[in-house]
């Protein structure tokens, strides 16, 4: 059994997309991030960086005590070593996986995040960093895009790299962009957005979370974007 600390972010989504493919047993255990659940001792005890998500895994592969695992790209290897799934099907793939992984976890998914930040939640509207980050994001989708166009998946084979990146493409409005201009990103978009397990994962999203605020309160703000080594011990 896998308990998942999760919420509904894209780094989130990426850990229920893989369990979901993989169908292994797991529970949710709900960590609402706007409201500071993420501090509780309890969750730093598994996840020292108070961000979600984390796991820990009741029945590892080395048949040892349970273990936990916190960052969305090292639970995504985990699961992906526990299973041998979803990690190329050869060395070379797997090399291509592991680029790719990174590239999203190095690139995607914090330059993403600024561009949600500066263009949708930050109380001052910024041209130039709003600027910045919607034009790399942009820079981004063109890379998946070229590499798409001769591959099906980032990897050949759909693997971690794919489930990765997906979840910070479903928000591409939020982030200024327009699939139109990413043939092929666009086809790969749809393809993952129509697998059962992508469906099942989303599905327990709106459980979770049914009805996710269209702002941050300033509770929410708080908790995320007011905390400094000072306020976070």
């Amino acid at each position: 059994m896998i308990d998942l600390y999760y919420w509904t972010t894209p780094n989130g989504h990426k850990i229920t997309m893989f369990l979901e493919e993989a169908q292994l047993p797991y529970e949710i255990h709900p960590v609402n991030i706007g409201k500071g659940e993420q501090f509780k001792p309890e969750f730093l005890a598994i996840a020292p960086n108070n961000r979600i998500p984390a796991i820990v895994d009741r029945a590892p592969k080395d048949g040892g005590a349970a273990i936990s695992i916190f960052e969305s790209g090292a639970i995504l290897l985990y699961l992906a070593e526990k299973t041998g799934k979803f990690i190329g099907s050869d060395f070379r793939k797997r090399v291509a996986t592991l680029e790719w992984l990174f590239w999203q976890m190095g690139g995607l998914g914090p330059m993403a995040g600024q561009t949600h930040h500066f263009r949708n939640y930050a109380p001052e509207k910024i041209p130039y960093a709003i600027d910045r980050y919607v034009n790399e994001t942009n820079r981004l989708y063109g890379v998946m895009n070229k590499r798409l166009a001769s591959h099906e998946f980032l990897a050949d084979d759909y693997s971690i790299a794919d489930m990765a990146a997906y979840p910070w493409i479903v928000p591409y409005q939020a982030q200024g962009q327009n699939l139109d201009d990413f043939p092929h990103l666009k086809r790969w978009f749809e393809a993952i957005k129509a697998r059962p397990a992508t469906i099942a994962a989303y599905a327990k999203a709106k459980d979770v979370n049914p009805t996710p605020p269209p702002a941050f309160d300033a509770e929410a703000r708080k908790h995320l974007f007011g905390k400094t080594a000072a306020n976070t011990a």
